[in-house]
């Protein structure tokens, strides 16, 4: 008889993740996922150790979703057997937030009564929280709350919380919040709510041959469906085949930690620790032939590449290097001597020309009082207010101590009301204000967070297409000084590439050499966005999804710069930035076999070392020196 098998999913941070974390990360996440198994008519989940209620009944509340994985055919008796072998691995003091948490308990129980797994959102979420830059700074100081909870039982506050993260006061208390909620002993749960299996109390701090801590990024494997997991979401697998009686494996393992310290990517490499005397781990052994422990095998796209025995720490470290080699064989540019290339700024070019704001405000409610009509959430009257008691106020008093401490909700309503009822002509005053905006790191903050399509950015960005000149040069040096801001500049690209790159090929090839430099202005700053995002990929601390990588985008910026450079016949300072943005686009590219036929096609070489040839670029050609030596380089070494 089959019995149905359920997940229960709730959000430890109670709502709190959906509203801040595109604040705080840069990432919008729903919520901070914690799951529990529904089976036999019990919830049992994993937290301070394994434990066991009513439905419905735990400390965590009511689900904020139940998922249906299907019917298990397993009785009740061998699935409480199964949960006794495993309860040694989920001990309270060995629970981690990240690594080794309540989702890894029901996914190891779900592969037993199933075979199936949970949902990528929830699985992938550690990995999204530390693909981003205030995740990755976070990482130490979640690690050091877990390892004073395993040796001491109490969970240490996060006092180390990284100053230049957004908000530091907040993330703490979100951390601390959600990290509590996470391993409670249920205290304040309702009386069914009990421990399914006695469980060990936390023990003393581990020794330095054996670590029950898993403050190291290490995936706990106790049957064939969970491995199997592993295998289909990550390229490269170190497999550690060992047991609880194995003294061999009690010195290796500090090896085995330390590279999957060192070595993890998120969803690419993973460091799995099947222990055979637990669950139905043998069962996984017993798949490829293990005999003894310890063991090492290792997987390259699920298929087995390398097996060896025994206690060889040089020879484990080889072999792990030869496997990431293989998976992610190093980018062909990272060889070469590119001394110029490398000495490209990767600071943004930003456009910070005072204004008058007294004209600006005369001009937009000259503009705004000749309406013919009006219509939006801001009134006429309102728009004026806001615009005069509020923006221009705030950004007159940009750099003193003590700046006004006011909302902009309302600029969002303003800028969406003048873009409706304004021409774009008329526009370009709003968008010098938001130039100079955005070179506020609070207005930035904010901006952060409303990055839809209402948002003030994208809003003015959609007035684009044939806008006049003036509106054209302002919107390009706003957008210019919005990509400064590494969130804003990561939501822009993976929601509005399309739209910009259409205003960025457009204006390099207009008449005006001020639009035309605005627009090379930012293609740069778009690939110093890219570039950094590569080079921390390269490093394995960012996920390909969020470097947000586009074959056809970058095919169609090559084919636009090299355009435009080959077109620019006057102004030398244009085809520098130009050729800045070809050589920081193409170096790293994923895409660089694509991209090298097509600069050989395109005659890439030829374009560029004709700029430096009378009449190239001016009577004389580039003349600035540090312009000369990157064209060359970029000439001789990136392009057939």
């Amino acid at each position: 008889m089959s019995t149905p098998i359920k997940v229960h999913v709730y959000d430890l941070s109670k709502g709190l993740a959906s509203q801040l974390s595109l604040q705080l990360t840069g990432k919008h996440m729903d919520g901070v996922w914690h799951t529990s198994v529904i089976a036999f008519g019990k919830e049992i989940f994993y937290g301070p150790g394994i434990c066991e209620t009513e439905p419905g009944r735990s400390h965590h509340g009511s689900p904020l979703r139940i998922i249906d994985m299907g019917e298990t055919s397993i009785d009740e008796q061998t699935f409480v057997e199964y949960l006794s072998q495993i309860k040694e691995h989920y001990t309270a003091d060995k629970y981690h937030l990240l690594d080794f948490n309540c989702n890894s308990f029901t996914n190891d129980c779900l592969g037993f009564l199933t075979g199936g797994s949970l949902p990528s959102y929830i699985k992938d979420l550690p990995s999204d929280f530390l693909s981003t830059p205030f995740g990755a700074a976070l990482r130490p100081t979640i690690d050091a709350m877990f390892r004073g909870r395993a040796s001491t039982g109490v969970l240490t506050p996060p006092s180390d919380i990284p100053t230049d993260s957004p908000n530091p006061a907040l993330g703490s208390s979100l951390l601390q919040a959600v990290a509590a909620s996470a391993t409670s002993n249920s205290s304040g749960a309702p009386s069914s709510s009990r421990n399914y299996l006695p469980t060990p109390a936390p023990t003393s701090p581990p020794t330095p041959v054996q670590s029950n801590s898993l403050t190291t990024p290490v995936h706990i494997a106790t049957n064939p469906s969970s491995f199997h997991n592993v295998l289909r979401t990550h390229r490269a697998v170190v497999a550690f085949f060992t047991s609880a009686t194995c003294g061999p494996c009690r010195m290796i393992e500090p090896v085995f930690e330390d590279l999957a310290r060192s070595k993890s990517r998120a969803n690419d490499v993973a460091f799995v620790k099947i222990d055979l005397s637990v669950g139905m781990s043998n069962a996984v052994g017993g798949e490829y032939g293990v005999r003894v422990t310890p063991t090492f095998i290792l997987f390259l796209d699920g298929n087995k590449t390398h097996e060896m025995k025994g206690v060889n720490a040089p020879e484990l470290r080889t072999q792990v290097d030869l496997l990431l080699y293989q998976a992610f064989p190093p980018h062909p540019h990272t060889k070469l001597s590119l001394p110029a290339i490398e000495a490209i700024s990767l600071n943004a070019i930003l456009f910070s020309q005072v204004l008058n704001f007294d004209i600006v405000l005369a001009k937009v409610t000259g503009f705004v009082d000749a309406a013919p009509s009006w219509s939006g959430s801001a009134t006429k009257e309102a728009t004026k207010q806001i615009l005069a008691k509020n923006i221009i106020p705030y950004l007159k008093a940009r750099g003193s101590s003590s700046p006004p401490n006011i909302l902009f909700e309302p600029w969002k309503d303003v800028t969406t009301s003048l873009a409706t009822n304004l021409s774009a002509g008329e526009l370009f005053p709003v968008a010098d204000i938001w130039r100079i905006a955005l070179l506020e790191p609070a207005v930035c903050g904010w901006s952060a967070t409303k990055l839809g399509p209402g948002s003030p950015i994208l809003v003015l960005l959609s007035k684009a297409e044939g806008a006049p000149r003036n509106y054209t040069l302002t919107l390009l040096k706003m957008i210019s000084n919005a990509f400064a801001n590494n969130v804003i500049a990561r939501e822009l690209l993976l929601s509005s590439r399309s739209r910009i790159t259409t205003l960025i090929v457009a204006s390099l090839l207009h008449d005006d050499a001020s639009v035309r430099l605005a627009a090379a202005s930012l293609a740069f700053n778009m690939a110093v966005h890219l570039q950094r995002l590569r080079v921390e990929k390269l490093r394995g601390n960012v996920k390909g999804d969020d470097v947000g990588e586009n074959e056809d985008w970058d095919v169609e910026m090559t084919s636009a710069l090299l355009e435009a450079i080959e077109r620019e016949k006057v102004n030398e300072e244009i085809v520098h930035r130009l050729t800045a943005s070809l050589a920081l686009l193409i170096r790293l590219s994923p895409s660089i076999e694509q991209l090298t036929s097509l600069l050989e096609v395109l005659q890439a070489q030829k374009i560029l070392k004709d700029k430096l040839e009378r009449g190239g670029c001016g009577d004389a050609g580039v003349v600035k020196k540090e312009a000369r030596k990157l064209i060359e380089e970029v000439a001789k070494k990136l392009c057939p």
